[in-house]
């Protein structure tokens, strides 16, 4: 491929076009880079999302990039490269390892660029799986979705500020909301959730598994002994049917059934925040960086949340929310009970901080301009709008940089 195009042309590699997070930022930057007048490519080995992508104008290209078998990741590597020679790829973005590993051999012998996003952590219990976790740290920009994430990138992988380039995920404000939310949605979902008029909620939301600590959260209700308390705990099991039912007699043991409620999935999450009293994150491992918090207080709910990784950058402290001990009932219940107590003044002061916080600070708009910004600085150019949208630009003098 010799020069540039008019406009870039991205290429976007994610495992599967499921639910999470890291799928959201995936779609969001595509929409984004098409309204911006470039053309988006999306690789993955599929999803029920795919039509979120069609309907935005980006192309979505079937692979499958989700395998960590070496064979089928070797044979990606040709496939990816012949569609970087097909399309003209400009940057190739991977934002998962088993891809990373497809993404950074098919850019060879290409003049595509490579650029990647760690959204975790990743576990290292050995040389082998750091080795395997390396390459997510090979893009010659890697983005962090926080700090936690990119002093994780320093000490691991040695990587530094000229490499590392730290974006928060963003959410968008639009939805997430209070007045966006009409009545007739939080009468709809009361009914659904049969929860009592005037009750308070606690609600927890993340998907069934171990670590979203969710025995924590019961054994807070059991402290609490409040009648008029209910816990709505959101999530599918994905599979995880013996990890459910392990809750579920939990909650019957401990005499909760008429007081926690199990929802298997949610499909109006604004409506959920709206009617919740307070937001629960009781992670007992840290997160790289963790929607809930940033999507509780843009919904001006209180939230409490275990006191590690990204959630000690999303929540201020005693001002929009409440840190507590890793798997600490104890003190997770003393949370609850003081975020009860709070005076409607109070309340009101919190959610008007917590929503200028997310405003300031964790928005889909400001993650898609610092995400465009690294494609730019890597481009050395300016690409300008072929229609009346938002150019595809970067800042070239001053590159996002770790804070």
């Amino acid at each position: 491929m010799s020069g540039f195009q008019t406009q870039p042309v991205i290429m976007q590699i994610i495992p599967e076009l499921g639910p999470g997070g890291a799928e959201q930022g995936c779609i969001d930057i595509a929409a984004e880079l098409v309204r911006g007048g470039a053309q988006a490519i999306v690789v993955s080995n599929g999803g029920h999302r795919i039509h979120e992508l069609e309907r935005i104008g980006a192309v979505h290209i079937n692979m499958p990039v989700h395998s960590k078998n070496p064979v089928v990741m070797w044979r990606n590597v040709g496939a990816l490269r012949k569609l970087i020679n097909r399309y003209g790829v400009n940057i190739v973005h991977a934002r998962s390892r088993a891809p990373a590993w497809s993404a950074h051999y098919a850019c060879k012998k290409t003049s595509a660029h490579f650029v990647t996003t760690c959204h975790a952590p990743y576990n290292i219990s050995g040389e082998a799986k750091k080795f395997y976790n390396s390459s997510i740290a090979h893009g010659e920009r890697v983005i962090a979705i926080s700090n936690y994430v990119a002093e994780y990138l320093r000490q691991h992988y040695k990587l530094d500020n000229r490499t590392i380039r730290l974006i928060p995920r963003g959410i968008p404000i639009e939805k997430f909301h209070p007045t966006a939310v009409t009545p007739e949605r939080l009468i709809t979902l009361a009914q659904e959730w049969r929860i009592p008029d005037s009750a308070n909620i606690v609600m927890l939301p993340g998907r069934l598994t171990r670590w979203k600590g969710h025995m924590v959260l019961i054994e807070a209700m059991e402290r609490l002994q409040k009648k008029d308390l209910f816990a709505v705990i959101i999530g599918s099991d994905q599979g995880r049917t013996e990890y459910r039912k392990e809750l579920e007699e939990e909650i019957k043991q401990r005499g909760l059934e008429g007081r926690v409620r199990m929802v298997d999935h949610c499909n109006d999450m604004p409506a959920a925040y709206m009617l919740s009293t307070i937001v629960v994150c009781p992670s007992t491992d840290p997160e790289g960086f963790g929607r809930v918090p940033v999507e509780a207080q843009a919904m001006g709910r209180p939230i409490i949340a275990s006191d590690h990784g990204g959630a000690q950058e999303t929540i201020l402290r005693g001002q929009t929310g409440w840190l507590v001990p890793p798997s600490d009932s104890n003190s997770m219940a003393m949370a609850i009970e003081e975020a009860l107590s709070l005076t409607p003044t109070q309340r009101s002061m919190l959610a008007t901080r917590a929503m200028a916080h997310v405003a300031e600070n964790f928005t889909k708009a400001h993650m898609a301009d610092r995400t465009l910004d690294v494609y730019a600085e890597l481009l050395r150019e300016e690409f300008a709008p072929s229609n009346g949208n938002r150019p595809f630009h970067g800042n070239q003098e001053q590159p996002i940089r770790m804070s």
